[in-house]
């Protein structure tokens, strides 16, 4: 790997897209770091993927700003750059307003919104200094309301602050993009949708195309859906 290999920070690396977009990445040269609660997983996915000259897992939790902090930090510090942040860590529940309780909602809300508000602020100097790449989780359930859906609405806000981002960033050379996938055969669901879905490995090849398209463009959202999924 050379020192002058691209650098990605993943949140939520620990498991579905983000671990398995982490490994699609290190194929292609990428060096990371693997941010998320679950430690233990992320050493074991940093060791897989070529150790220290490649990965480095930060125990980080989206939702404390100095976590956020100490990820970039590591990233400038370990590998002297930092030229991707993706704002990927994030989680569902049921549908419903009178289905989970208000402390899920709290944790949910938390983590899928302001976590992502968190990683964008504790990034933007590093990527405007890179003229780096943004990249944040959103879901094709952020492009339409669902019904009883609070999950939904964290998601449009994903997309909301991915495009006001854009605008803050016009002119500094740093692009953004939301990746909204539809559904995907991860530990995101507590069972796997009865359409076909979509795998890890999809969405993966999503991420690797928009950072892969030419300084000029900006690949703005990918809205990657199932063939079988008619929501």
């Amino acid at each position: 790997m050379s020192d002058s290999s691209p650098v990605i920070l993943i949140t939520g690396a620990s498991t579905g897209i983000g671990a398995v977009t982490a490994r699609v990445l290190a194929g292609e040269g990428w060096r990371l770091v693997l941010a998320a609660r679950s430690i233990d997983k992320l050493d074991e996915l940093a060791s897989e993927l070529g150790g220290p000259d490649v990965a480095v897992a930060v125990e980080c939790d989206v939702t404390e700003w100095a976590d956020q902090q100490a990820a970039v930090t590591v990233a400038l510090e370990h590998f002297g750059c930092l030229d991707a942040a993706w704002a990927n860590a994030g989680f569902g529940a049921a549908r419903g307003f009178l289905a989970e309780t208000p402390e899920h909602w709290r944790d949910m809300v938390l983590t899928n919104v302001f976590g992502a508000a968190l990683t964008i602020r504790a990034a933007f100097p590093a990527l405007k200094e890179s003229k780096g790449h943004l990249l944040l989780t959103g879901s094709v359930a952020g492009r339409r309301a669902l019904p009883g859906s609070l999950y939904s609405a964290t998601k449009h806000a994903v997309h909301a602050m991915g495009e006001s981002a854009r605008q803050e960033l016009d002119g500094t050379g740093v692009r953004v993009t939301v990746i909204a996938p539809g559904m995907v055969d991860t530990p995101f669901f507590d069972k796997v949708p009865s359409e076909a879905p979509l795998e890890a490995d999809d969405v993966a090849r999503a991420v690797l195309f928009a950072l892969t398209q030419p300084p000029h463009v900006d690949v703005n959202e990918i809205l990657i859906r199932p063939t079988a999924q008619s929501l």
